[in-house]
């Protein structure tokens, strides 16, 4: 028999109530009610036992759950409340406090259970996880394994994607560097040669283990995946930190020791606010906003962001971030072709960069990296007046980009994103704070 709370008001007649919780411990232990507010059916001065269990009264509907779930550890709220006491904005925001403390929350039509990790590993674990698909987190992922690859630590990336290998797939990028042109041999063999575990392994040189999933709840569980293999995997390497990287909204099926939140600025703040945006906020030790610029975000959707943010959690450390293109190989005075599935917007700012940065000369660019008809058209309109592809290794960058180059004998040089500050925390002292953190945890869990 499962242990549950319920959730009340004052807008439904204290009998009906009881009537209701009489029904609910036909199946449950029903330990106590938390008070959400209304006053219309209910006497607050008068006695409270009309309910037969405890009853928790709070200043807001917020902390009356958070403190009902800590006196009473169940194992599942019950929201027998109703508009207009709550509205479908605040039970996704309660919703989001339940499962932030591993319970389930449930109502007449709805249910929502936290997502459990499959596997608790031996190696401490950072996961990086965002707000949705497109919000660099794979460039801030591969910006972190350098710097801990930089800063002597051994890791593993273990990278979960909608288009990642059958069976868990180990690539030593320390040992191996892979070219574009062993890209495009896997591309030949049917696999998505630009998925993230191939971007992290060639981007940063660090050993990686690639899986798949398919399928991402609002609270970032996932339908289904070979991801708890491949955790194992990584975790049988020995080595110092293993690095879980999500998968567009979803959140990688293993037991985080810290936790990065990456958040797209030009989301606006329904992401941080709103759905299940608060329960990734909670799970988060820092914050990274990334592309941070205007037309992306003006300074005043950045402060409102960051203010949502701050209303939710004060002590967070947030820093503030944008994206410049880093080739890997030399452009320099070369024509080029850029391929990036940036915003049209700020592809002027990025071609000045990579003109002044790198010596090069872009003579066409196309935000179109993940629309391959789109992109197949913006290659032929320039076909003949570029030296050398450009591509971020992402959507269609192999099957298309250097497929393309490979047979008009264009070479393609792989484009990184780097993350570059531009205000709150510096995103180096984000990385050390995390790396930190989940080294501690794994050591107190352990008992160490």
């Amino acid at each position: 028999m499962s242990r549950v709370v319920a959730l009340i008001d004052g807008e439904h007649y204290p009998p009906v109530v009881r009537f209701a919780l009489d029904s609910l411990r036909e199946d449950h232990e029903v330990l106590a009610v938390a008070f959400m507010g209304g006053t219309e059916k209910v006497d607050l001065d008068g006695a409270t036992d009309v309910y037969g269990v405890p009853v928790v009264f709070a200043a807001d509907a917020h902390q009356a759950l958070r403190d009902v779930i800590l006196q009473y550890r169940p194992d599942e709220v019950v929201d027998l409340s109703d508009e207009p006491v709550l509205s479908a904005t605040d039970r996704f925001r309660l919703a989001s406090i339940a499962l932030g403390y591993g319970v389930a929350y449930r109502g007449a039509d709805f249910r929502f259970d936290p997502p459990k990790p499959a596997l608790i590993t031996r190696t401490p674990a950072l996961e990086i996880i965002g707000t949705g698909k497109r919000v660099g987190k794979t460039a801030v992922s591969a910006y972190v394994a350098r710097r801990l690859k930089a800063a002597g630590r051994d890791i593993v990336v273990l990278a979960m994607g909608r288009g990642g290998p059958a069976m868990p797939e180990l690539i030593r990028g320390d040992e191996v560097s892979l070219t574009t042109e062993d890209l495009l041999v896997l591309a030949a063999e049917g696999k998505h040669a630009s998925s993230d575990n191939y971007e992290d392994a060639v981007m940063s040189r660090v050993t990686t283990v690639g899986c798949r999933r398919c399928g991402g709840g609002m609270a970032g569980e996932t339908f289904f995946g070979n991801v708890p293999q491949g955790a194992a995997l990584a975790d049988s390497l020995g080595k110092e930190l293993i690095v879980c990287e999500g998968s567009g909204a979803a959140i990688p099926p293993v037991a985080a020791d810290a936790s990065i939140l990456i958040v797209g600025a030009g989301r606006g703040v329904t992401y941080v606010r709103d759905f299940f945006g608060p329960y990734r906020l909670g799970r988060a030790d820092a914050v990274i906003i990334a592309n941070a610029e205007e037309p992306v975000a003006s300074p005043a959707d950045i402060e409102e962001l960051v203010a949502a943010i701050r209303l939710q959690r004060e002590d967070v450390p947030i820093a503030v971030t944008t994206l410049r293109p880093r080739p890997i190989g030399s452009v320099s005075g070369k024509r080029v072709f850029f391929a990036t599935t940036a915003p049209e917007g700020v592809l002027p700012t990025l071609v000045e960069y990579l003109e002044i940065e790198y010596g090069c000369s872009v003579v066409a660019s196309s935000p179109n990296l993940s629309n391959r008809t789109l992109l197949r058209e913006d290659m032929r309109a320039y076909q003949g007046r570029f030296d050398v592809l450009l591509t971020e290794l992402k959507a269609a960058a192999i099957d298309v980009v250097a497929a393309a180059g490979a047979e008009a004998g264009v070479p393609t040089v792989l484009c990184d994103n780097a993350p570059v500050s531009t205000g709150g925390t510096s995103i180096d002292d984000v990385i050390d704070y995390v790396t930190d953190t989940a080294l501690l945890r794994e050591r107190a869990r352990r008992g160490k």
